[in-house]
């Protein structure tokens, strides 16, 4: 059952729904589900598809598309070529042979290479090129290296539309076209915000002020709702990518046998009594999402960790990892943890980090259940933490 629902005159979301969709790129947990957001765009003289969806939901989108009675398409623009945006391109290429395929040179390249389309079919367009469809215009802004090196923009001028693709999105499968539940999309754009847009910050900052001058009335990301009221997603994003960090600690531990959760349980309950906020996640059982999330706004990370053959826990070692690999804006970092004879957890989790740029807070490790002396310990963390954020001036 096809469900195209109008944008403007002449503008149509023509995407799918993935209701059931639980996890992305065999990593990312999808809790909500997510959506394909495909735009088409029909000018007095000529129309353009903006994007495609999954290759699974294939068929919806062709639904689509023949309920708004296209049997012609003069443009196919593929704002970024992963799978999800791209991957149903080869078979619309094949059923609209007189398309040509445009995007960044860098996409055309790799759709070229990913054997999607033939090279013929393809054309570069240039960061600020405009192609008129009669009555409406679409402007490229080329917004490289937020996610993949190829992603554009497109500018729909005369209706003043916004297509990011994968920036200002969320992975959220909802009924509304819009971003009307604004507390639930908050909270999925953040999340995606973190997994996907984070590790590249300081584009994200450089592209938001790219198209701060752009009359903007609907955003229209390549995932979840769009806005009609796109400073609700644009003030968020500046936030998000803002150099600001909140009084907050973000503590992943896994405990094996009790004492490192025993540490983790009584740091908790010291920076709380400090003042300091506490995001408290135990890695046997969290959402990476979640976690992920957490990472944005935090002042300061602290990582727990049990001692196993000699070394840190593979989760402890794995949220170290994620931290590493999404670079948010954290100013501190800390270890905690336990040990029976010996090891190099710490040593190992510090080496996990290189790309944090933080001020690392001398580790506290209990030889096997944490001893009075290993409280008193945990309360200097928690008193250093609390100094350092006060020089910040955050607490």
């Amino acid at each position: 059952m096809s469900l195209c629902r109008e944008i403007r005159p002449g503008v149509w979301w023509t995407g799918a729904i993935d209701w059931d969709r639980r996890l992305f790129d065999a990593l990312i947990p999808l809790p909500n589900g997510t959506s394909y957001n495909s735009y088409l765009v029909k000018g007095s003289e000529k129309t353009a598809l903006i994007d495609g969806v999954d290759p699974a939901m294939l068929g919806v989108l062709l639904d689509n598309l023949r309920e708004l009675g296209v049997d012609k398409l003069d443009f196919i623009v593929s704002q970024h070529a992963e799978q999800d945006h791209s991957g149903a391109i080869k078979k619309l290429a094949e059923l609209f042979p007189e398309a040509k395929i445009i995007g960044s040179a860098k996409c055309m390249e790799l759709l070229v290479e990913f054997s999607l389309v033939d090279k013929n079919r393809v054309q570069e367009v240039k960061d600020g090129e405009k192609i008129y469809l009669g009555a409406k215009t679409l402007e490229f802004i080329h917004a490289p290296w937020v996610h993949w090196p190829d992603t554009i923009f497109t500018y729909l001028t005369e209706d003043r539309i916004l297509f990011t693709c994968d920036f200002l999105g969320s992975h959220l499968a909802t009924s509304d076209l819009y971003a009307i539940d604004t507390i639930t999309v908050y909270e999925a754009a953040k999340r995606y915000y973190a997994e996907i847009m984070m590790p590249f910050r300081p584009n994200v900052k450089r592209h938001l002020e790219r198209i701060k001058d752009l009359t903007i009335e609907v955003v229209a990301p390549s995932h979840g709702p769009l806005y009609d009221r796109p400073q609700f997603i644009l003030d968020a994003y500046r936030d998000w990518s803002s150099d600001e960090v909140k009084n907050q600690v973000v503590l992943p531990y896994v405990s094996m046998h009790g004492s490192t959760r025993k540490m983790a349980d009584y740091l908790v309950q010291a920076l709380i009594k400090r003042g300091v906020g506490v995001k408290r996640f135990d890695l046997t059982v969290t959402d990476t999402g979640e976690l992920a999330e957490a990472l944005v706004d935090a002042a300061t990370v602290v990582i727990g960790s049990p001692t196993i053959l000699a070394g840190a826990h593979p989760l402890a070692l794995y949220a170290a990892i994620l931290a590493n690999a999404l670079r948010p804006k954290t100013r501190f970092a800390s270890i905690f943890g336990s040990y029976g004879w010996g090891g190099k957890a710490p040593e190992q989790i510090k080496a996990a980090i290189p790309n944090l740029k933080v001020e690392l807070i001398e580790p506290v490790m209990a030889k096997g259940y944490p001893k009075e002396a290993d409280f008193r310990a945990l309360d200097g963390l928690a008193d250093q933490i609390l100094a350092k954020h006060k020089e910040q001036g955050i607490a």
